[in-house]
């Protein structure tokens, strides 16, 4: 093996057309190689193999018993070689591989459940996994470890190893239940007299809501902390704390009564990050084209229709 990490391969490529050929003349011409270089790299082999390899006797080149002995081998190797480099690209429809994304469960479910119908399609055999939710720098980690193939978050200026595109922009809104007492004249003071659901993979009570209130002189009770926003719905439809999230994270908002935050709440751009090592996946770039298709063409961040309360 030791000596296989210093060979150059492209000398037993010269060496297979000598043998072959058993003329440098002509072993050049078939390699499109200068007289000199094809002569140079004889050399080398000889040396190598510690051998003369080709002989001149009676004004012609012969080759020596070791070269005939390297002819069947050498042949079998190139050829083995060959398939390797050049082997026939499998069709994505043939391809059996699984796929792991890492992302919020909401929407995550729905991007799966889109995603899964569109690749039952095109690569019927490609299953996905979607990985617990921990947060965006969780999700980078994953990436980066190789544990997951693809993740969906909001994401700062990433390293040159990652790739990031931007696949759509998410708004803030306020929602309760229908019957909400804070539902009749919403307003900042009946915004902030109620507790409020806080989605947080980490547990933290406090997120950037928290610093957008301090800068009006404002704070809120967070009545409970959860770790997917599955739960968010459930929990305001059973009581009467309020959520102020993402409005595609809501998979029923028409059943609820929503409302724009009484302060300015900036949104954010969700993003499609990948290492660079994926670069070369075939399935993995599948995927991910096909996700761009579904939240850029198909609108998938798009939530249901519902109406402010």
């Amino acid at each position: 093996m030791a000596n296989l990490r210093s060979l150059d391969l492209n000398l037993l490529v010269v060496l297979h057309a000598l043998l072959d050929e058993q003329h440098v003349t002509r072993a050049a011409r078939r390699l499109a190689l200068s007289q000199p270089a094809t002569s140079n790299a004889l050399e080398r082999c000889r040396h190598i193999f510690n051998d003369p390899l080709l002989e001149r006797v009676a004004g012609e080149m012969r080759l020596t018993a070791k070269a005939r002995s390297l002819q069947e081998p050498l042949s079998q190797a190139l050829a083995a070689i060959s398939a390797v480099v050049e082997a026939p690209e499998i069709k994505l429809s043939q391809i059996r591989q699984t796929v792991r994304l890492v992302m919020a469960d909401q929407p995550g479910l729905t991007v799966i459940t889109s995603l899964l119908s569109r690749l039952n399609s095109s690569a019927p055999l490609v299953n996905l996994a979607l990985l617990p939710w921990h947060g965006s720098q969780d999700a980078l980690h994953r990436l980066e470890s190789g544990e997951a193939d693809i993740a969906i978050s909001t994401f700062s200026a990433l390293p040159p190893k990652f790739h990031r595109i931007t696949i759509g922009q998410q708004d803030y809104v306020v929602a309760m239940r229908a019957e909400h007492p804070a539902s009749q004249a919403f307003n900042m003071e009946k915004w902030l007299a109620w507790p409020h659901v806080v989605v947080s993979g980490k547990g933290s009570v406090r997120g950037s809501l928290e610093e957008i209130l301090a800068q009006q002189g404002q704070t809120r009770h967070v009545g409970a902390v959860v770790p997917s926003f599955t739960m968010v719905e459930p929990l305001i439809k059973a009581s009467d704390m309020i959520a102020t999230a993402p409005v595609n994270c809501l998979s029923a908002p028409e059943s609820l009564a929503i409302f724009d935050p009484p302060i300015k709440v900036p949104g954010f751009s969700l993003h499609l990050a990948w290492h660079t090592r994926r670069d070369g996946d075939p399935v993995v770039q599948h995927v991910i084209k096909t996700l761009q298709g579904l939240f850029r063409a198909e609108g998938i961040l798009q939530a249901p229709g519902y109406k402010h309360a």
